[in-house]
């Protein structure tokens, strides 16, 4: 069975003149995943400051529909988040949304630096906020568990590791595919064009049908954006293993080491 979506309901990114005309029809919340002291020199304007370190410092699903409900946001309010952190960080929170439930969630296809640099609006006010009610329906099946890794990739399951080359060739979890993060992008955009993505996953033999599990080092930020690049090529069956390499290893999971890394392509091309 093809794991091609003809059609995708939602969108994985939205381009800044779509989001400008959305953020003046007020159609839109839009959520600035940089560090507050960063936020209040400028955001893009009616931006919610939503810091990576308040997620990760409670990323439980209750604590998440807390934070959902009080940017006002509702089952059906279309959310688009970003960072300056070539889309990093905006991933981990878009899919931490998607997982208890919220299906309208998109990222910014641009850093919020390359936004200045198009010399776009931005802002210093803070908006208003009005507490809305969010309904909390956890999506399983985009998540990957220590105890699910292994058992899938018995049968079939893809393991995409997304840290940097020199990281992956140290030691990764066995089996496992390198596609850097830094290869998921183009010159400006946070994500490369389709038809680039499917070359790169062609290359790497992963087949558009088949369960891929994404992971970096620690939080589920690099990988979290392998996820939505795999996800923006209409690839359906994508987990994120959210605790990523850093719970592998403290669970003392069999590791592969990579011995001669001095021979190998580091462009991993």
């Amino acid at each position: 069975m093809c794991c091609l979506s003809k059609e995708k309901t939602t969108r994985i990114t939205v381009d800044a003149d779509t989001l400008r005309s959305e953020i003046r029809d007020k159609s839109v919340k839009v959520l600035d995943i940089r560090k507050e002291e960063d936020y209040k020199q400028g955001h893009i304007p009616g931006a919610i400051n939503f810091p990576l370190s308040n997620l990760l410092a409670d990323d439980s699903p209750d604590k998440v529909l807390q934070y959902t409900q009080s940017f006002g946001i509702d089952d059906d309010t279309p959310v688009v988040a970003y960072d300056d952190t070539f889309g990093a960080l905006a991933s981990r929170v878009a899919w931490t949304l998607q997982y208890i439930g919220h299906e309208e969630v998109s990222l910014l296809d641009i850093t919020y630096g390359t936004w200045r640099r198009l010399g776009l609006e931005t802002s210093a006010e803070a908006p208003s906020l009005t507490k809305n009610i969010h309904s909390l329906k956890l999506q399983p099946q985009i998540l990957a568990t220590a105890e699910y890794l292994m058992p899938a990739k018995e049968k079939g399951a893809v393991l995409v590791d997304n840290r940097e080359r020199l990281n992956f060739l140290e030691h990764h979890i066995p089996g496992a595919t390198n596609i850097p993060y830094r290869m998921l992008a183009s010159h400006q955009n946070i994500i490369k064009p389709k038809e680039e993505l499917k070359r790169l996953i062609q290359n790497r033999n992963i087949s558009p049908s088949s369960e891929v599990i994404t992971y970096c080092g620690s939080v589920g930020t690099l990988s979290g954006l392998g996820y939505y690049a795999l996800k923006s090529i209409g690839m359906e069956n994508v987990k994120l293993y959210v605790r990523s390499f850093k719970e592998w290893k403290s669970l003392e999971k069999p590791i592969e080491k990579q011995s001669d890394a001095n021979y190998w392509d580091l462009s991993a091309e």
